[in-house]
């Protein structure tokens, strides 16, 4: 089995509230879900309204179509033009089962 984690952090131009970024989040959130298969939450930045960072989980038995999806995933949130991305992490780790 093959885990992909991404971190992205954002900057959020023309926002001035908290009500504001949480309509970004929802709305990224909500996107984002709908056309991958994907777990996504806030992880950080929560009560700064200026950035959004936010961690995105994909699991998979093949580690080329996780970097396929990421790569995809990417190109989805630059179109929405919800928010500046400056910066992004992602790794593709395996996990073994335990011995029983």
């Amino acid at each position: 089995m093959y885990v992909s984690c991404c971190s992205i952090k954002f900057f959020l131009h023309g926002n001035h509230s908290l009500k504001g970024k949480r309509s970004i989040v929802r709305s990224l959130k909500d996107r984002l879900k709908n056309i991958f298969n994907i777990s996504i939450a806030e992880i950080g930045d929560q009560n700064i309204w200026q950035t959004l960072h936010i961690g995105i989980v994909a699991v998979n038995s093949d580690p080329k179509h996780l970097e396929g999806q990421s790569r995809k995933l990417m190109v989805a949130i630059e179109k929405m033009h919800l928010a500046e991305i400056v910066d992004c992490q992602t790794q593709i780790s395996k996990l073994s089962p335990e011995p029983s």
